[in-house]
């Protein structure tokens, strides 16, 4: 039989190794906190939903955090030239990004196409319309539509209604809003009867209502691009969640809320 004294150095020497290893795991944690970090974004209005998927399979997967911004491409293209404390810009066209790296305000070489946007005529009125052409010939009195000076789907509206036929005649009808989040309240909210939208909108309404796919040869395609700009060249967690855009697993998520994924990106 063990005597009290030995039985209570095992007993202590197995509480030594519990300590110890107890103590490892917190220094572990204590070190994975300590590398974290935070990435501040700038996105896109339009990106809203897919967004609030990714962001957080991103932090669960890295530890890092994210601060996002969300606003129309042109008002966070001119906060980054005003120098706001982005680490990275997902815009919704190419251009911001592209002039962006020309100012060396981007790191170059870091810009690549992360998603492809689908525009949509859309209200939440059922059976409205199936054929768009024929809705929009019918010159509805208010059409909303994102502000073609800060909004790259603004533009791919404007170009709809130009090669239509019918941006002189809808002209007195257009309702503009600053970004495409916003163009969505007005048709979601009744104070437009139908908007020009992003198709990944258009998934986060739960109610019936009538949506027309805008062919892709009706506008120039909506080319949405990343980049990593200056502030965030040495963030670790801006540079993680530049290569996790691009991994497949984003992707996929990207493709289910609507979006197109475009095959060559430019890097």
């Amino acid at each position: 039989m063990a005597t009290p004294s030995a039985m209570y150095s095992g007993s202590g020497k197995r509480l030594h190794r519990a300590l110890a290893g107890l103590i490892g795991i917190a220094l572990l944690v204590f070190q994975s906190a300590a590398l974290a970090e935070t990435a501040t974004l700038a996105v896109a209005a339009n990106f809203t939903g897919t967004m609030n998927r990714l962001a957080p399979l991103f932090e669960q997967q890295t530890g890092h955090q994210l601060r996002i911004s969300y606003g129309s491409t042109g008002k966070l293209y001119a906060q980054i030239r005003h120098r706001a404390p982005f680490d990275a810009f997902m815009a919704a066209d190419q251009e911001r990004p592209q002039l962006l790296e020309q100012q060396g305000l981007a790191v170059a070489g870091t810009r690549f196409d992360y998603a492809e946007g689908r525009l949509a005529l859309w209200s939440r009125t059922p059976d409205l319309f199936t054929d768009g052409t024929a809705w929009l010939a019918r010159q509805p009195e208010r059409l909303a539509i994102g502000n073609p000076k800060t909004a790259p789907y603004g533009i791919a509206a404007m170009e709809v209604l130009e090669n239509l036929g019918l941006a002189q005649a809808l002209r007195p009808a257009l309702v503009s809003g600053d970004s495409i989040a916003q163009t969505f309240q007005f048709v979601a909210t009744g104070n437009a009867v139908s908007g020009f939208v992003a198709l990944a909108q258009t998934r986060t309404w739960k109610e019936e209502g009538s949506l027309w796919l805008v062919p892709n040869d009706l506008h120039t395609p909506i080319r949405q691009q990343a980049v990593l700009l200056g502030h965030g060249e040495d963030n670790p967690a801006a540079r993680a969640w530049m290569l996790f855009l691009a991994s497949e697993p984003a992707q996929a998520i990207i493709r289910e809320d609507g979006y197109d994924i475009p095959e060559q990106p430019n890097h």
